[in-house]
């Protein structure tokens, strides 16, 4: 028989075999098989040529923003202080006066954000709520507050994927707070750097036709990543997250467009989501402030605070020895993780799902700042840095790793300063 969950706790416990099922595509059962019904023009990944017009990108973005206002229950916007969210927060706060909701919640907006104290996203988000008038809720977590979160974060999440980790647990430990106060949805900036090659990776993209390419992979692979994240780490509490920037009518308008105009190109002043950026510049009615508008690309997991991953990496570190490491293509032949911190969350998640058919619904692969495995051979340099931080992109984050030193230990330059704390049982070390 054929049984289907939403999740692979539903039926790990009671099934032989499970497999994911995948994204846009419906099972028949009398053909015994799975068919692909959303198939947009873009899922070819052919390069398109239509010209850039930022007023019609603005437009489409806008309507997918108020497309999701009609809600009847409490509901705010996640703000990280980035370009996503700010732009997220942005039209809703815009558009919400005319709205049942506003009739029925107020037309104030909500606001959240989360991160270590002093963390880049804490100050950027507190700004552009201050700018836009929305009431502002900051969360607080420490490194030590994460750590003990993990565990329950890949029970819920369901990987083992490192990246996905490292940004699921400061949005796991978030939404619990959110739905502490009542509100059950948020809007989330999901979605944007996948279509606009928002990575910092991206400014290696040799050529627009692998820029193109690259986003098309990437935003296939979102149930896998991102989607995963923002869908199971607020599902944990039951909080809905709304994300406009993956509206199927949007994403038609923003994939048609030229890739050249995507492409960063420093000499031009084109940074990443450069298109996007100039759909919101608005010198009579501004959107955001310029700064926040053309503020560099910084990944949730560096966003909540550098320190954060750092602590992640010395806390693996603490559990998991060399000798470990150097039996783990035996221990782990499928996936092999090659860090400690891979290591640490591959062993807590085969705790859980100790099935092979569980492991096989994790991808794998190599991966920088992000890229697919695809996009590693853009640069040389990087096949011996593979890191997901954003800071591995080294030449391009404005805080990048420091070049001399191995990855699996890296702090960066910008947090030498912060202890970190390592957990060793029954001591607290700092370091």
């Amino acid at each position: 028989s054929v049984w289907i969950a939403s999740e692979l706790k539903g039926l790990n416990d009671d099934c032989e075999h499970f497999e994911s099922f995948p994204p846009g595509h419906l099972y028949s059962s009398k053909s015994g098989g799975f068919r692909r019904w959303y198939n947009p023009p873009w899922f070819s990944e052919v390069t398109p040529s239509v010209p850039y017009d930022p007023l019609v990108l603005r437009r489409a973005f806008e309507n997918a923003v108020i497309k999701r206002l009609m809600t009847d229950v409490p509901f705010g916007v996640l703000l990280s202080g980035g370009l996503d969210s700010s732009l997220v927060a942005s039209i809703t706060a815009r558009y919400l006066a005319g709205t049942k909701a506003a009739k029925q919640w107020g037309s104030q907006l909500h606001s959240f954000c989360v991160g270590l104290e002093g963390s880049p996203d804490l100050k950027a988000a507190r700004e552009v709520a201050d700018y836009l008038g929305t009431v502002h809720h900051e969360f607080h977590f420490t490194v030590q507050d994460g750590i003990d979160a993990i565990e329950d974060v890949i029970y819920h999440i369901e990987t083992y994927d490192v990246t996905t980790i490292r940004a699921s647990t400061p949005m796991f430990l978030m939404s619990r707070k959110i739905k502490s106060l009542g509100v059950k949805m948020v809007m989330s900036g999901e979605g944007s750097d996948e279509i606009f090659g928002g990575y910092l990776y991206f400014h290696k993209a040799p050529n627009k036709d692998e820029f193109h390419q690259e986003t098309c992979r990437k935003i296939k692979a979102l149930h896998l990543y991102d989607c995963l994240r923002a869908n199971k780490a607020t599902s944990a509490w039951g909080l809905e997250a709304r994300v406009p920037f993956l509206d199927k009518e949007f994403i038609n308008v923003a994939m048609a467009i030229d890739p050249e105009s995507k492409m960063i190109n420093k000499d031009e002043g084109r940074i990443e989501k450069w298109v996007l950026r100039r759909a919101f510049d608005d010198e009579n009615h501004p959107y955001l402030p310029k700064h926040i508008l053309y503020r560099q690309k910084e990944q949730f997991s560096d966003g909540v605070g550098y320190s954060w991953i750092d602590g992640l990496k010395a806390h693996a570190a603490a559990h998991v020895t060399d000798k470990m490491m150097l039996n783990a293509s035996n221990i782990f032949p499928h996936n092999t993780p090659t860090t400690k911190e891979a290591y640490y969350y591959r062993m807590i998640f085969e705790r859980f799902f100790p099935q092979n058919s569980a492991r096989l619904t994790v991808p794998g692969g190599a991966s920088v700042a992000c890229s697919t495995a695809k996009a590693v051979e853009w640069d040389a340099t990087w096949k011996n840095n593979l890191d997901p931080s954003g800071r591995a992109a080294l030449g391009v984050h404005l805080s990048a790793y420091d070049a001399e030193t191995p990855f699996d230990n890296k702090p960066s330059k910008i947090v030498e300063s912060i202890p970190l704390m390592m957990e060793i049982p029954g001591v607290a070390i700092h370091g």
